[in-house]
């Protein structure tokens, strides 16, 4: 196989392997031409092996218009206004880190390192210039500082995978789908959300294949399209008693694999007791599930029938139905029906588990730049590892989705802290966690903030201060993916930074020289840094040996041979190599969550009705069920303001005709969502892909209230609620509205 040509110069113009490092479920190669230091065209994948060709995203191919949009800040910016206003007049980044600096030392001698928050999400991930790690470290010498716990994505998904496993590596890499003989996509939509890069490619070749492929989820979703076999509708938040179902179907005709439940598994023997109804009196047969999920009882029979006797089989639980009320008991019951099948640490099957990565490749970094620093606030706490009891992680943190709630509130709120300056880095959290209205409240009423941003984004409009940052373009880098993988990625500088931006590590390390940090260590060499984050990890350490001709390459590709398969180690060899849980194997009943002696947090998973679903008193006063998936077209609320992504798929809520009758809404027609947290504007799109009660509005548009307090952005999170599940799910897909025509007024 020839060498591909590297960064190489052309007649008048060069070519820069580089890539992205958005918080998406996919990290492309891509190809940079430059032409008098400005990027003039995108390229994908080049790869000759076709089948292992990762191939670029459509959000990869607009970056031109992300990197030069009119809209790039490229100045610091001082409030110049109320706050929220929008208005800001340009500073020089010499006031601008001396006011900072100023503020922190006051605030710190007044109210103490607790009442400094640093907010952070992952908008870049990336090795070096990863701004959440570079003021962790920061502030860690500044003597400490308050943050949050949770993880806005996964974290349902999370704490499902601690309990029943104790790895949130449960994922197969991407071609083991090949050899699977049934395909379950339970609530996930690789199609729109790029969940690994090669994932579809992957799964047309398993359809090509003739591999039966089921979709089960309230939309016709764009995978359900291209794929899907059958479309399984379902009522939102009732997956859970459709998989218990298919428990009950498994057991009453001796369908499960008892042989693998008593070699590896505790715990079955009660969740069969809850199942057959011996526990509450109430068997969980298909009927009882229809009258739940509206799916039909012969329709849960058929699947349970298939999927425990198709095997290997890979049921995909994913993310999107774990970020509810009762988010850990989905993923718990989707590893639960993969045990009983007998399909966890098989090839062609699956754990379930819903973060589906795997340890080669994957985004998180055990450590980025040394010494580990320990955070001066939280010393002296109680451990939090190896614990489910979610009180323990709080006990000087907030929740994410509790952010505002905690700045409004603190201490007298029972908080641990009250924030009197924070710092926003690599988060649009206004806009992304739940209930925007009280973010917008509590942002205003917020002492001090600082932005680091590239864009004056909906968060960003409420800083005293906002900060210019450079593109992934503008910056050397290596990243990895998630989930799928195995591949490392070299982000080469592809052109100089605009205007007068700075990555977050140079701003941290800038701030540092202006609060007197002599002791913080900068890394001015980034080409010595980064091969020294390299040969930091283990498994970059040993796959990456020449530095050199990754940079040229721009991609190292690792090979594992056979595609990877979580947990296989443990299935092959339990006895030397058991599960990381307490009893050394899966644990369907878990010990760790009983002696919490919560009732809304069973230690066997089942199906449990919570807030804002289809059975809340509330749906009374608003009937409809609001879904809010990913975005083809932007990685959360990145991207938005592309011109061409808007134009590949326009902001619409999707709406059944059923719905849309009586309350006499066209297609095309604006409409008004409302609840009790808020009111947006969005255009209809009347749909059959949509199942009748529920409305799907995509994430990541920017809030935008008019004078009225009515978003005009369409912004989903402005109806959200600020609230999580036991588990610690951020609950933002258990949402009750109603719809009407809007005509203008409030």
């Amino acid at each position: 196989m020839g060498t591909p040509e590297n960064n190489t110069v052309k007649k008048d113009y060069k070519i820069v392997r580089t890539a992205t490092a958005f918080d998406c479920g996919g990290r492309c190669p891509l190809r940079f031409h430059v032409k008098e230091g400005k990027v003039i065209r995108i390229e994908g994948d080049d790869f000759e092996d076709k089948d292992n060709q990762l191939r670029s995203c459509l959000r990869c191919r607009a970056l031109r218009q992300y990197i030069y949009h009119p809209d790039r800040l490229k100045f610091p910016l001082k409030r110049d206004g109320p706050k929220g206003s929008g208005k800001f007049k340009r500073i020089s980044w010499d006031e601008a880190l001396s006011e900072i600096a100023g503020k922190l030392k006051e605030v710190k001698e007044k109210y103490g390192n607790s009442s400094i928050f640093l907010a952070m999400g992952g908008g870049y991930q990336a090795a070096l210039h990863d701004g959440m790690f570079a003021m962790i470290r920061l502030f860690t010498h500044f003597g400490g500082f308050s943050t949050h716990y949770g993880n806005v994505s996964s974290e349902g998904a999370v704490y499902a995978t601690q309990t029943q496993y104790t790895s949130p590596f449960v994922g197969h890499s991407r071609p083991d789908l090949k050899n699977s003989k049934l395909i379950i996509m339970w609530g996930w939509d690789p199609a729109r959300m790029i969940s690994g890069s090669d994932t579809i490619y992957n799964l047309i070749q398993a359809k090509e294949m003739g591999i039966r492929i089921v979709c089960i989820d309230p939309r016709y979703t764009d995978s359900a399209v291209v794929l899907a076999d059958q479309w399984i509708p379902i009522i939102p938040g009732t997956d859970t008693a459709m998989m218990v179902a298919m428990a009950y179907v498994m057991i009453k005709e001796n369908l499960y694999d008892q042989a693998f439940l008593d070699k590896y598994t505790i715990g079955f023997n009660k969740f069969a007791e809850y199942v057959i109804g011996k526990e509450d009196g109430i068997p969980k047969t298909p009927e009882w599930a229809e009258e739940i999920t509206s799916v039909p009882a012969e329709t849960i029979r058929d699947l349970a029938r298939e999927y425990a006797t198709a095997k290997p089989a890979a049921l995909m639980d994913c993310q999107g139905p774990a970020r509810s009320a009762t988010g850990e008991l989905y993923n718990r019951c989707a590893m639960t029906l993969t045990a009983m099948t007998g399909n966890v640490g098989r090839h062609g099957g699956s754990a379930a588990g819903g973060l589906m990565g795997i340890p080669y490749g994957h985004m998180f970094f055990a450590s980025r730049i040394p010494p580990p620093y320990r955070n001066p606030v939280e010393t002296g706490l109680k451990s939090v590892r190896g614990s489910l009891d979610l009180q323990l992680r709080f006990q000087a943190r907030c929740h994410i989705n509790k952010i505002f709630d905690a700045i409004l509130k603190g201490k007298e709120g029972g908080y641990p802290f009250d924030v009197k300056f924070a710092w926003f880095v690599n988060n649009n959290f206004l806009n992304q966690l739940g209930n925007a209205n009280k973010a917008a409240e509590a942002l205003k009423k917020l002492d001090y903030m600082v932005c680091a941003e590239l864009w004056l984004t909906p968060t960003a409009r409420y800083a005293d201060i906002i900060l210019p940052v450079a593109s992934t373009a503008e910056k050397t880098d290596f990243t990895r993916p998630w989930p799928s993988g195995p591949y490392f990625l070299a982000i080469n500088q592809v052109i100089e930074p605009l205007g007068e931006c700075k990555s977050d590590l140079r701003i941290a390390e800038e701030l540092a020289d202006k609060l007197g940090l002599e002791e913080f260590e900068k890394y001015q060499d980034e080409e010595k840094a980064l091969k020294f984050l390299i040969k930091l990890r283990e498994d970059s350490r040993k796959n990456i040996r020449n530095t050199k001709e990754f940079w040229e390459k721009g991609i190292h590709r690792l090979d594992i041979g056979e595609p990877y398969v979580a947990f296989k180690e443990q299935i092959e060899d339990i006895e030397n190599k058991p599960f990381a849980t307490p009893s050394g194997k899966i644990e369907i009943f878990s010990q760790r969550i009983a002696d919490l002696n919560d009732p809304e947090n069973p230690p066997i998973p089942k199906y449990l009705e919570r807030w804002e679903g289809r059975y809340d008193p509330l749906s009374k006063k608003y009937p409809i069920q609001l879904l809010s998936p990913h975005p083809k077209n932007r990685v959360h609320s990145e991207l938005f303001l592309i011109d061409w992504l808007r134009e590949v798929d326009p902001h619409v809520a999707w709406i059944n005709p059923v719905d849309a009758e009586p309350r006499r809404i066209r297609d095309g027609d604006e409409i008004l969502v409302f609840n009790d947290r808020g009111k947006i504007t969005i255009k209809a799109w009347l749909t059959e892909r949509i199942i009748p009660g529920v409305i799907s509005i995509f994430e990541g548009a920017w809030y935008d209230p008019d004078e009225n307090g009515i978003d005009r952005g369409g912004c989903v999170n402005t109806l959200t609620k600020d609230a999580y599940s036991p588990g610690g799910a951020s609950a933002l897909k258990s949402c009750l509205v109603d719809i009407k025509k809007f005509n203008g007024g409030a």
